[in-house]
């Protein structure tokens, strides 16, 4: 019996790759306290993010090895992200204390379970995952160039939050972790 081996080297895992390469020039962009820098890496970062994945779907690109590159490098644009506006930011995220600390500790909290569980951090690429990267590149970008408007931050938690308690739940029901799933609905269904 002959297995087929997937082609790693294509382009939505370049650009996977570029965004993980691109983490230290991001750190250092915080460590300088420069938000020109750091909005314009982070940018690039998250317009790559999407990127990959549609190019990856549209040319039927996508493999397990840009699956957790692609887990990989959000996870790193995602701490940098929070990371730069802690830093950059600090008497506004102070005030907000409370939903970032539910944000992050929602976030965080499948990631670690999924290591617990299964040795790796989850590549689900749900559709609210993603809706949730669009929502937050957003916030983020549009803080650091026209400043603070709450209405958009409180739908921004709310969003963000209700995506990880299902990226949660999937951590602790599925027996083993897959990647590339839809929606908590589809997997529950196929089970039927």
């Amino acid at each position: 019996m002959t297995t087929i081996k997937e082609n790693s080297w294509n382009v939505p895992n370049a650009l996977s790759a570029y965004r993980i390469l691109a983490l230290p020039f991001i750190i250092h962009s915080i460590a300088l306290g420069n938000k020109q820098l750091f909005i314009t890496l982070l940018s690039i970062n998250l317009i790559t993010d999407i990127l990959d994945g549609l190019i990856a779907r549209l040319f039927r690109l996508q493999t397990e090895l840009g699956a957790k590159l692609d887990s990989l490098a959000d996870i790193g644009t995602y701490i940098m992200a929070f990371a730069g506006l802690i830093t950059l930011e600090q008497e506004f995220v102070a005030e907000y204390r409370y939903g970032f600390v539910c944000l992050i500790t929602l976030w965080m909290l499948p990631q670690f379970l999924a290591l617990l569980r299964f040795g790796r951090f989850p590549s689900f690429h749900l559709w609210s995952n993603k809706a949730t990267g669009y929502i937050q590149g957003i916030f983020i970008f549009t803080f650091f160039l026209f400043g603070f408007w709450k209405p958009y931050f409180c739908f921004m938690l709310v969003f963000s939050c209700l995506a990880y308690l299902e990226e949660l739940a999937l951590v602790l029901t599925l027996p083993k972790l897959r990647s590339n799933l839809k929606s908590i609905f589809f997997v529950f269904r196929l089970k039927k």
